[in-house]
């Protein structure tokens, strides 16, 4: 791996060619972004939504190209979008709009989006501060709800060669109770690495992120560091999805004519259990994603990506430097070799059919045998996820009114392994869907912006799982090993101790001023199951103050 690094950083040297940091990961601010190539109907070219986070010259481009047609920014709330998406990334648009009336103290928010900058030729910064204060409650539980975040967000570039982003944040909080409950039996917070105790009830853990960024040439482009990823269209990604924490990642992207190419290398935590002051066991994750633009309204991308560990006692701690290579077959160097490691292979697809719809999906294949599946017997190693959803933005007319419908069926002993270096998993949490395995879900979104500052989201999904009981494995939770399972034949999703969830979430949100938002929240959430301990019915309200952090979730 230090070679690999020094290689790129002789590359970097090499390099002059202004480049910029990414617009953090956010549903309500990616979907912003979104909507409006799906309200043209046209793939904007040099654009790929399906890999996330997105650049902010690329945004600041993507927008100008959009807001050139001059119809797709019609109404007010589009205009406002507009101006505080140009605004939010003004070191590339060069926004006027961006420059406050009256400043703080005469120096602080000069411009609305940043308490202080710098910006010269040789240098650009951009500090802002960090908080989330929020105050609920949870029918099932007699304390309140609470979240405490303060934290600090800094971006900005040297020579406008080397981009440098850093989060971090220190949190307190008191969970729902189905949080709660499933983090007793994970000892893990979702979302989040290490944690301690805080008070009674509560938990205290930290958070932080950074990368350097920097361009090789003008169509390639270097990141490392500590963040998250997501690869996909829809609400959800069965490929590589942001619900773990943060992780260290070496990523390379390429982007010439019509193609999109990522290559990433991410290391993981394969458990975040161990006895005394040890080391967490690690395991690396290398991925590659290539996207094609198809004419104007096609997008088609084929991804693979593999789980290894040096620490596998089949690979004899010896690092697979072949895993390094970005432009190879994993699967045929796992078969060279003799390789145990988890290999995935598979497909994802936009088709922006008419203007204001978008069709997309993914289909990921973890491992299967032809015949065995021609035999339709049930075999536990044809293991599959397959995704197909829909957009419709400004829908029946309405301005600002989006709709958005995905279905999710995920195969047992999908992403499991036969050891926790083989798993898709980080820190003991699903690399993809938060249910893991073995479900089947619905999920339908309604986002209506009547006015500028105002959104209106209502968000419901229905699953039905198969979780496991003491000592089973039914291919739900992908932590466990794929050797304890129960059958070889016969396995159906859905298998197993039958878990249906409900899910309802009411949120409004309006901006006070840029990034401070006050958000309200109702949800309500039921599980029936054959298992006692997946049986609840909860009710949860909470409103929450919120500066430049995107809302926390926890949809599961």
């Amino acid at each position: 791996m230090k070679y690999f690094l020094s290689f790129v950083f002789v590359f970097y040297m090499l390099s002059g060619v202004a480049q910029s940091t990414n617009a953090t990961l956010n549903e309500d601010y990616y979907h912003w972004i979104d909507r409006y190539e799906i309200k043209s109907g046209r793939i904007v070219p040099g654009f790929f939504t399906s890999v996330k986070p997105y650049k902010r010259d690329a945004i600041i481009k993507y927008l100008d190209t959009l807001a050139a047609t001059g119809s797709l920014f019609s109404s007010r709330s589009d205009q406002y979008n507009l101006a505080y998406l140009r605004n939010d990334s003004w070191e590339w648009s060069r926004s006027e709009t961006n420059t406050s009336k009256k400043p703080v103290l005469k120096s602080l928010y000069k411009n609305k989006s940043d308490l202080v900058y710098v910006d010269i030729p040789e240098f650009d910064l951009h500090v802002s501060p960090v908080l989330y204060l929020g105050v609920g409650s949870d029918s099932r539980l007699d304390v309140p709800l609470t979240i405490n975040t303060r934290g600090v967000e800094i971006r900005g570039m040297v020579d406008r060669k080397v981009g440098f982003y850093t989060f971090i944040g220190e949190n307190q909080s008191i969970l729902p109770l189905y949080v709660s409950e499933d983090f007793t039996r994970n000892r893990v917070i979702p979302h989040e690495g290490f944690w301690k105790t805080f008070k009674e009830n509560g938990v205290d853990f930290f958070q932080a992120r950074a990368y350097i960024d920097f361009n090789i040439s003008k169509h390639i482009y270097m990141q490392f560091g500590n963040d998250r990823t997501f690869t996909g269209n829809g609400y959800r990604s069965l490929i590589f999805s942001d619900y773990s924490p943060p992780n260290l990642f070496l990523r390379t992207n390429v982007k010439v004519w019509k193609l999109n190419y990522l290559f990433q290398i991410n290391r993981m935590a394969a458990d975040a259990r161990t006895s005394g002051n040890q080391r967490y066991p690690e395991k690396f994750v290398a991925y590659h994603h290539a996207s094609f633009n198809i004419g104007k309204k096609l997008n088609l991308g084929i991804f693979e990506s593999v789980v290894f560990s040096p620490k596998d006692s089949v690979n004899d701690n010896t690092f697979d430097l072949s895993y390094l290579n970005p432009v190879i077959f994993y699967r045929a160097i796992e078969q060279q070799f003799g390789s145990s490691d988890n290999a995935l292979l598979g497909m994802d697809a936009k088709w922006n059919a008419f203007k204001g719809v978008s069709i997309y999906g993914q289909f990921v294949l973890d491992e299967f045998l032809w015949d065995e599946i021609s035999a339709g017997n049930g075999w536990w190693a044809n293991k599959w996820a397959l995704q197909a959803g829909a957009k419709y933005i400004d829908a029946f007319g309405v301005s600002n009114l989006d709709l958005q419908v995905e279905y999710n069926a995920v195969r047992p002993y999908t992403y499991s392994h036969y050891s926790q270096y083989g798993s898709y998993s980080n820190y003991r949490q699903s690399l993809a869907h938060p249910l893991g395995a073995n479900f089947n879900e619905w999920v339908g979104i309604i986002r209506y912006q009547p006015f500028p500052k105002l959104n209106v989201i209502a968000k419901t999904f229905y699953a039905k799982t198969g979780r496991d009981d003491v000592d089973q494995n039914w291919g739900g939770n992908i932590l466990k090993y794929s050797t304890t399972r129960e059958q070889e034949y016969n396995n159906a999703i859905g298998q197993g101790n039958s878990n249906t969830i409900l899910f309802v979430d009411f949120t409004a949100s309006y901006m006070l001023k840029h990034n401070l938002f006050i958000d309200g929240k109702q949800i309500f959430r039921q599980s029936k199951s054959d298992l006692a301990a997946y049986n609840s019915n909860t009710s949860l309200t909470s409103l929450a103050l919120r500066w430049n952090i995107p809302q926390r979730s926890y949809d599961f």
